[in-house]
Formats: structure tokens, sequence, C-alpha cells
């Protein structure tokens, strides 16, 4: 079966890829084990320089990566160029912290001296989705890169372009060919490269499915992983809040990347003294956004990636309608296999409805109601994920002691939940285990060795 490159605004194929065979597979990671223990060698400083040139790049390329995003997966072309410039920002950040971040940590034992090493593993393969076809492998790919790691890319199969230009940016920034590949292959080669020795840890951003797949499988070979899969992002508005400005932000977080994200908020859990407020505020402003072209810069959300996609969204909103969900704002598909999908809200989301316990990863906002802050943190944990979450509330303090209840990754108060190089970003339960960005990023591929040095014994004085 041929890789396609597909624009799911107008339904075309772009381009076909031919899959590399496992011949040429496991010859690129042939190379990449070889190319690891020179990387490994090289000067932080040397890295840095490479990760700036690449962060030029990034900036100066901005338009043509924009375009291909706008091509292949739909992203508005504002928000493409914008996450161009992001995926810039994380390669200084890293450039910036990575050899403090992985400096030798001083233990006090009984040694004459003891410390914690931080050494790079050597190949890393990523396997990543379609919904941030550049952020989500810079966000590996820097900090991988810097703490003297070498990466290969299996990327979703419906972004090849983005997958080869990204390769491309980091070969151009002076980065030896072999440190950086992008695997132009199918599923079923990933097992095989996870079983290969050379190949020493595995990354994965995706569903749920595909990182039990690839956890499985690298349990089996005794690899390091880090999962990043999916979110049912709550957020939570109190009585007290700013109902307007929660409303707005609740729109605009649900609206991310046309609703393919993650992080976006999903379950809006309010306070019933002010649902009705609450909705009325929601409605307007989903209905103010701009459909259409991903390429005109006027447009504020694209088409669903894929028809299949937008399908499968539609079946969940129809199961859970008939669960007993009620439809608030009337959106959805025109018709089934397309790919543009319009924003709906849904309430009454109660146990047993497929809103209530899936990710809806679309424009699809999911109303719940709340008796009380106890009550809000309840439902909020009454979930199989936990990425992300938001409190809004007129009181920091209130805020905060909810945060620390809430079973997740991170919490927001009085803010849109997003990722950023300074903190760590992950979650728990069926959302993953591990970290990337901040210094706990770098620190997921790399030994954290510990060195233990005795103390130095005179010699013995000698006797005539």
């Amino acid at each position: 079966m041929p890789i396609e490159s597909y624009n799911p605004y107008t339904g075309r194929v772009l381009r076909r890829f031919s899959p590399f065979s496992w011949a040429k597979t496991e010859r690129i990671l042939g190379q990449a084990h070889r190319a690891a223990a020179t990387w490994a060698a090289t000067t932080f400083a040397h890295r840095a320089g490479v990760l700036r040139r690449a962060a030029t790049l990034l900036r100066e390329r901005q338009d043509e990566l924009a375009h291909l995003m706008a091509l292949e997966m739909g992203k508005p072309i504002t928000d493409g160029r914008a996450e161009a410039v992001k995926c810039a920002t994380c390669c200084e950040y890293y450039a910036d912290h990575a050899e403090e971040f992985l400096s030798d940590e001083l233990i006090k034992t009984d040694a004459g001296r003891s410390f914690l090493s931080y050494q790079p593993l050597g190949v890393v393969l990523a396997v990543m989705p379609w919904n941030f076809p550049f952020w989500q492998v810079v966000r590996f790919a820097a900090p991988a890169l810097m703490a003297g790691n070498v990466g290969l890319l299996k990327h979703a199969s419906n972004v090849p372009q983005c997958a080869l230009a990204l390769e491309k940016i980091f070969h151009d920034a002076g980065l030896p060919p072999a440190c950086f590949r992008t695997l132009l292959i199918e599923t079923n080669q990933v097992e095989k490269l996870i079983a290969d020795d050379r190949l020493r840890a595995v990354t994965l951003t995706g569903s749920e499915g595909a990182g039990a797949a690839v956890a499985a499988a690298a349990g089996r070979h005794i690899k390091k992983t880090v999962l990043e899969l999916g979110g049912s992002d709550p957020f939570i508005v109190l009585a007290d809040a700013d109902v307007a400005l929660a409303a707005k932000t609740a729109a605009q977080s649900r609206m991310i990347n046309s609703g393919q994200s993650c992080i976006a908020a999903k379950r809006f859990i309010v306070e019933k003294p002010v649902l009705k407020e609450f909705i009325g505020h929601l409605k307007t402003h989903l209905l103010a956004l701009r459909p259409g072209d991903p390429l005109d810069p006027a447009t504020q959300y694209g088409p669903l990636a894929r028809p299949d996609l937008a399908d499968e969204l539609t079946e969940q909103v129809n199961d859970s309608v008939a669960q007993g969900a009620k439809v608030e704002l009337f959106g959805g598909q025109a018709k089934p296999g397309t790919a543009l999908f319009r924003p709906m809200i849904l309430s009454n989301i109660k146990p047993g409805q497929r809103a209530y316990a899936e990710e809806l990863f679309g424009p699809v906002a999911l109303v719940l109601e709340a008796k009380n802050a106890a009550d809000a943190v309840r439902i909020a944990n009454d979930s199989l994920f936990g990425l992300g979450a938001a409190v809004w509330t007129a009181d920091p303090k209130k805020g905060e002691e909810m945060a620390r209840q809430i079973e997740s990754g991170a919490v927001f108060v009085n803010g849109l939940v997003k990722s950023m190089p300074e903190m760590p970003f992950g979650g728990v339960k069926k959302s993953g285990y591990g970290r990337e960005l901040s210094y706990l990023g770098i620190r997921e591929f790399v030994n954290q060795k510990s060195i233990w040095i005795g103390k130095e014994v005179a010699p013995e004085a000698k006797t005539e």
C-alpha cells in the first residue's frame, strides 16, 4: 500500500510514496546506530549550534511549512506558521539549557566524591501523530538530539511531506544525516524495529491502542518508552468565575487545531447557577468562528484531517444523543464521507453515554452540570484519562486547592491549557506516562548513571 499525502479540504491525493522495504529500513537503522557514538562524543556547544541553525530555518521556512500542514491535514495556515515558530522556540530552549539540565549532580555519600551523570542512550524511535506534525516531533527531537541521542521518525502516514521537510531542516542545519531520519514505513515494521538491539528507546504520541501496542512490544524487548496518549480534559467553571471570559477561553480551547488536540478542553463541568449563562456564551463564540479553506488566512478552523475521523465523531455524537445527551448547538458533518465538521455542544452528559467515557477528537463541546466544587472535581476525575485540566474561579487559592486534587498531568487555573518548553508535559492513567519538555523531558532518554569514587588513601610508610 502506498503512503498517501491527502488534502482533506479538496479530497484530492497530492502525492504517493512507496513505503521503505525492511532492507532499507534496517540499513538506515544501522547507519543511525553507527552515527550515535560519534554524535554522543560531540560537545553541547556543537549540538547547540546545530539546533540554533534549525531554529533559524524553521522561522525562515514557516510559510512553506504552514502550506504543507494546510494541504496535508487541514491546519489553517495562520496556525501552521505559529506552530513552526513554536518549534523554533523549543530548539532554542534546549540549545540554551541542555548542558545545565544534564550537568553532573553531586550526591553526598560515604565516598570521596559521588554524583549522578547523564549519558545518551543511542537510537530513539519516535512514532508521531498528524495533528501537530512539526511540534509533536520537535518536542521529542530537540531534547533527544541535545542529549546526544539520534532519532528515527515514523510519522503518521497522512503527513509524509511534513516528515520529510523536517528531516531536511535538521540536515540543512548541519546535523549529520544519519542522526535524524524519516522512515516512510508501514505500521507493521515498528515492532521489528523495536525488537532490534540497536534501537534503545521509543516515544509515541497517539491513540490508546497504538500506545498499548508499542508499550507491549517495548516491554517484550526491555526498551524504555514514553507515551503521550489521548485526553478528555475537564474545564471546570465555578459559580464565582468570570463566566464570559471562561466561555470565551472555553471556545478557544475546544477549537484548538479544529478540535483535534489532546489537550483541547473537552468536558466543560459547570456549577449549576451559571450553567445556562455559560452555554449561551459558548454557543455565541463557537458560531462566530469562520470555517473555510485552510490556505485562506481568514479561516479560523478547517476540516478534520480525514473524512473517516469525521464519520467516527458523528457516530459518537449520534450514539450519545440516543443515550440521552441533548444537542445545544447543532453542527457536525453535512454528509457522511466529508471532512468538515462544524462545532457542536452537547449537554445532559451522563455515565453510560459514549460522550461521558470516550475522547471526542473534534469540535464537540460536552457540558456537564456540577453541584459544587467538590462535585466538579469528582466528575473531572471520573475518567480513564488524565492529561490536562482547567479550573476557573475568582479565588486563586481555591483554584490551587482543586488543582492539587485533579488527576492529570497539568492543571491551569484561570488560563488556557497549553504546552511550552519550560513546563513538563504528559499524563496519568490512560493518557500515558513519562514526560516531554522541561528538564524532565531531556532526562527521559539518558542513562542516569551513579558514579561513586572512593576516598584517597595515604600510601603506607615504607620500612628499611
